[in-house]
């Protein structure tokens, strides 16, 4: 894992002041934990102090979270060091996470990442108007749509470099956007013709309960032919299973045992068996061995 560091100073703010709404939000968190176990609202705390302030941790944020929580500092700045949710440095208006896993690199992800370089630069540096700011990510787990990105909180899918660029140059100039597939597509359907699914009384109601009445009409049919009643009679009266049962043992009577003696009200040992079992017959066996 990448040694993960705060925003150097010249970035860093003087202060750091909850807004009422992220106070109410740290007390409903606090309030779900029992008394002395507030620490355990830390990573929503911090995840609601990162949308406060314009997507990104500045370290008063950090220890302000920690003197609420009554936590060290740095058991606070381990958790916002670890989780690669929290951004440790300002990531602009529009923070893009560009998905490099393996689905969207086979679908064209190379070109993608190439109008990120010609237009921002390296990844984690922020554009020259503040804007933008983007970092290749792990998989966001929209493979059916790659390749794709995510824009703050929002997926933006099926690019291509032509689509790609008109977004951005949509977003920069606050024009609105269309969230999703940028192909035309709805969700995750088939990008081309849809061959599966098309009879309308699938989504019209009409084939609810018909399940039902074809078996109704199945039994109904077997009753007035008497398919039941010749069935009945071709069956074995006592059918053996094609295989040994599985699961629980089966126990079966073994040949001429003690135990079935018993059973049966016999005497368990034999007057044979008592005499072959004496110490002289056994001493007279083991010398004959």
């Amino acid at each position: 894992m990448a040694v993960r560091k705060l925003a150097p100073e010249e970035f860093q703010p003087k202060s750091f002041e909850f807004t009422p709404e992220t106070e109410a939000f740290a007390q409903e968190q606090i309030a779900k934990y029992p008394p002395g176990r507030q620490a355990s609202a830390v990573i929503p705390l911090l995840w609601r102090v990162q949308e406060q302030h314009d997507g990104w941790l500045p370290q008063k944020a950090i220890e302000a979270v920690a003197a609420l929580l009554d936590m060290p500092p740095i058991r606070v700045m381990e958790v916002a060091t670890f989780y690669t949710m929290f951004n440790l440095a300002p990531v602009g208006k529009y923070f893009i996470q560009f998905c490099g896993t393996t689905p969207c690199l086979l679908r064209g992800a190379g070109d993608i990442k190439k109008v990120l370089e010609s237009r921002f630069g390296e990844q984690g540096h922020l554009s020259d108007d503040g804007m933008f700011s983007w970092l290749e990510v792990e998989c966001l787990g929209a493979c059916c749509n790659a390749p794709m990105v995510q824009i703050n909180d929002d997926y933006y899918e099926d690019l291509t470099p032509q689509n790609f660029e008109k977004l951005l140059n949509d977003l920069a100039a606050g024009r609105p956007v269309k969230k999703g597939p940028q192909n035309g597509r709805r969700a995750s359907e088939p990008e081309d013709a849809i061959k599966t699914l098309t009879d309308p009384s699938l989504y019209d109601g009409s084939m609810i309960g018909t399940w039902r009445k074809r078996f109704e009409e199945e039994a109904v049919k077997a009753a007035t032919t008497g398919e039941a009643a010749a069935a009945q009679a071709t069956a074995a009266s006592n059918p053996k299973p094609a295989k040994p049962e599985s699961g629980r043992a089966v126990e079966t009577e073994k040949a001429d045992t003690p135990a079935k003696r018993a059973k049966e009200g016999e005497a368990p040992v034999t007057g044979a068996e008592q005499k072959a079992a004496s110490p002289k017959a056994v001493e007279k066996d083991s010398k004959k061995s």
